[in-house]
């Protein structure tokens, strides 16, 4: 069956497709800041979440984008990506999803140009030749893929994520991700945590490493403890030193819309989230694209650490039962 998605943007026209990209996400955190006490803004922002849980190493722009295209993409690549890399082809009529791609090519060490644009700048950088330049990022270029919804051929392989529909696993990575998190974690009994109704806590520094300390109390329900200790180490990680009391609240939305996006990664119930952006009143575009910008970022940090703590997991118990074989023999 082919699946048609209706796109709010388009972007056809090659030479006004670069401004009219800029333009739409501008003008959705225009409506975004003047809209934060509207209930139908909330629910904008937690689509543009659903969507960066699909994309969580894409940067908030480009999930702007895909959003504002494509908002029920899932998985996106490059035409040619799709068709060598998975033997799936484009559906003949699919109009592209556009997206920002980085340019990397060779760097003038003063300036940070590419050699042709150097060479049309006031730079006057000479010592060595523009082929003995290392490579960097000198900019974007919007670049075309497809969701694989306009697409048929081949069955794609199983995403890893599935793996991870076993909360049980997940809450052991999270205890194991704190050290490179720089937090402190611990679950305690839920008759010892003396912080009221709440499930867990982030709020106080470990007298021997002064680092965060987040506590969370214990349930049968791996994964609503999961989802417990995924936002209260974005407490951890976005506004643990933040004194002055306003910019706190405001980040304790930030915090929520972190373990919105790692959760539903991880295939968690997230449905008890709320988003209320009226928290944000009276902060201009430039606050709230900063605070997208963190969110991005926070999501991003956390979903590749316990990805990686995931992998190492089942290999450490593996060795665990090995080495124990080998005492026993």
């Amino acid at each position: 069956m082919v699946v048609t998605t209706e796109r709010a943007a388009s972007f056809t026209d090659t030479e006004t497709r670069s401004d009219e990209m800029n333009s739409t996400i501008e003008t959705w955190v225009d409506d975004l800041t003047d809209l934060v006490d509207d209930a139908a803004a909330s629910e904008e922002f937690k689509a543009w979440l659903d969507v960066q849980s699909h994309f969580h190493d894409y940067s908030y722009r480009n999930t702007l984008l895909i959003k504002q295209q494509c908002p029920h993409a899932t998985r996106v690549a490059g035409y040619n990506t799709w068709a060598n890399e998975f033997e799936r082809y484009v559906q003949e009529g699919e109009s592209a999803i556009w997206i920002w791609a980085p340019i990397i090519t060779k760097q003038c060490p003063e300036c940070g140009n590419s050699p042709s644009y150097h060479e049309n700048s006031d730079c006057e950088y000479d010592e060595t030749q523009p082929e003995e330049w290392s490579k960097g990022l000198v900019g974007f270029k919007p670049t075309a893929v497809f969701d694989v919804s306009q697409t048929d051929g081949e069955p794609l392989p199983d995403l890893e994520t599935e793996a991870y529909g076993d909360a049980s696993n997940l809450v052991p990575a999270l205890l194991e991700s704190a050290e490179q998190l720089d937090v402190d974690a611990q679950i305690v009994p839920a008759d010892e945590g003396n912080y009221g109704e709440a499930k867990g806590v982030c709020k106080q520094r470990c007298p021997m490493t002064m680092r965060p300390r987040v506590e969370v109390k214990d349930r049968d329900n791996q994964a609503d403890l999961a989802g417990t200790l995924i936002h209260e180490f974005a407490h951890a990680l976005l506004h643990f030193d933040i004194e002055d009391r306003d910019e706190r609240s405001k980040r304790e939305l930030e915090a929520e819309a972190v373990a919105y996006v790692v959760g539903r990664y991880f295939e968690l119930d997230m449905s008890g989230s709320a988003f209320y952006l009226a928290a944000w009143n009276g902060d201009n575009p430039e606050a709230i694209t900063d605070r997208l910008g963190r969110i991005s970022n926070t999501a991003q940090e956390l979903i590749e650490t316990l990805e990686r703590e995931l992998e190492r997991l089942p290999k450490a118990e593996s060795n665990a039962d090995k080495g124990n074989n080998q005492d026993e023999g």
